[in-house]
């Protein structure tokens, strides 16, 4: 979805993929691609959308292939039995190890974001390079509270999710595939530039799960840091150690959504597991870069009071007192709209518990006008930012301190 592009404009212009990347995309469940793509360099399809982007896709990383006769123990663990075992795979099997599915992908076919093929063996990215769309945004809106306020931010997003979210705001651009638009190959330094162009001192991944263009990311925000801008991501927290790891390398603040409290709630809902994305908060907070959590209340998906007790507590044993969570309301989107939006008592009696707990910053979201929008000095109470919708007010803040007590407010203030 380029910039200024409606999500009606956007839904039409996916729907005009041309008649050869369907019967690309069929083929790819079929088996019939694996031997297509074993052909020399898809001259065949020369011309079409996902032939074309296949063509010009980079290797990714974060994954290992499949040897015939090797070591089994990358993709298996020590999961795999004692004994003389024949191999099962055929060639060319590769397994994804950047999201926590960890997809074996035959030749020619995809993991589950749909944003990495695999090509005779290679992986490759085929949304490095190719942001769907560019926006500038308030920090706020990400919603990134304790992390420069007031600030630009330049946000990106490629297509692709490993989630599939019943809920989804962003579903068009999340659950789109590289081939449903066109957009000419963009350079991580142009982003820089570009950033620099819209005076945003920050870069924003964001709209889709940016983990699926991890590689790109990881360029974009070294390439930044050498113009003096920062990055922060918006993410679902679904992703495996080691690429994380290079992320919270790269970036300076990490927004992770933790969706609800319940494997069932990650399983039906979101098609996803809870264990991962908690690991991911362990992981950022141990690290030490800075952390905020959003849960979004769903009525009666992810709302019972005791998962939202179990939330708060979780967050504060495993990120600290200091981490700032945001409950934020709900509204009929996606596949959910047959549900109410988030009773804002629900949201307050969330946050209320939460603060109980002994959480220091937390937040009422979505609710324009909410005292429970504004960031409260833990010591004395008084108000040190004043928010208006996206917007800072005021900002009773000196040099990362209560203007009024002088107690310290956690954050990164400049």
């Amino acid at each position: 979805m380029k910039k200024g592009m409606s999500r009606r404009e956007f839904i039409v212009s996916a729907a005009k993929v041309s008649s050869a990347a369907c019967l690309l995309s069929i083929f790819e469940g079929s088996g019939f691609m694996k031997d297509i793509l074993g052909r020399g360099p898809f001259d065949i399809f020369a011309g079409d959308a996902l032939g074309d982007i296949i063509l010009k896709a980079p290797k990714a990383r974060f994954y290992v292939p499949f040897v015939a006769g090797g070591d089994c123990s990358p993709c298996h663990g020590s999961s795999i039995p004692s004994g003389d075992l024949k191999n099962a795979h055929k060639n060319r099997v590769v397994k994804c190890l950047l999201c926590a599915h960890g997809c074996m992908i035959q030749d020619g076919g995809r993991g589950k974001c749909g944003a990495r093929v695999n090509v005779r063996g290679e992986l490759k990215s085929l949304v490095y390079g190719r942001p769907i769309t560019t926006h500038t945004d308030p920090i706020e809106k990400k919603p990134l509270y304790h992390f420069l306020p007031g600030s630009a931010a330049f946000s990106i997003a490629t297509g692709g999710c490993p989630l599939a979210c019943k809920f989804c705001q962003n579903w068009q651009i999340s659950q789109s595939r590289p081939e449903d638009y066109s957009t000419p190959f963009v350079p991580p330094s142009d982003i820089v530039g570009s950033a620099a162009a819209n005076k945003a001192p920050v870069i924003a991944f964001t709209y889709n799960e940016p983990t699926v263009f991890a590689e790109y990311l990881i360029d974009i925000a070294n390439e930044g840091k050498k113009k003096g801008l920062r990055s922060v991501i918006i993410s679902c927290g679904f992703m495996r150690e080691e690429p994380l790891k290079e992320m919270i390398d790269a970036l300076d603040a990490i927004k992770i959504d933790l969706k609800g409290f319940s494997e069932d709630f990650y399983r039906s809902v979101c098609k996803a597991e809870l264990q991962p994305v908690l690991r991911s908060v362990k992981q950022v907070a141990k690290a030490g870069r800075h952390l905020e959590i959003v849960n979004l209340v769903v009525p009666t998906l992810n709302d019972k009071a005791g998962d939202i007790r179990d939330l708060a507590k979780f967050v504060l044993d495993e990120a600290g007192p200091d981490t700032p969570l945001h409950f934020t309301r709900f509204h009929p989107d996606y596949q959910l709209l047959n549900l109410p939006p988030t009773p804002v008592s629900t949201l307050e009696k969330a946050r209320e518990a939460a603060m109980e707990l002994g959480l220091r910053y937390v937040y009422v979201g979505n609710v324009p006008g909410h005292p429970g929008n504004h960031t409260y000095c833990p010591k004395c109470g008084k108000t040190v930012i004043e928010r208006q919708g996206f917007l800072v007010k005021t900002m009773n803040l000196k040099q990362g301190k209560c203007a009024f007590c002088g107690s310290p407010v956690k954050g990164v203030w400049s």
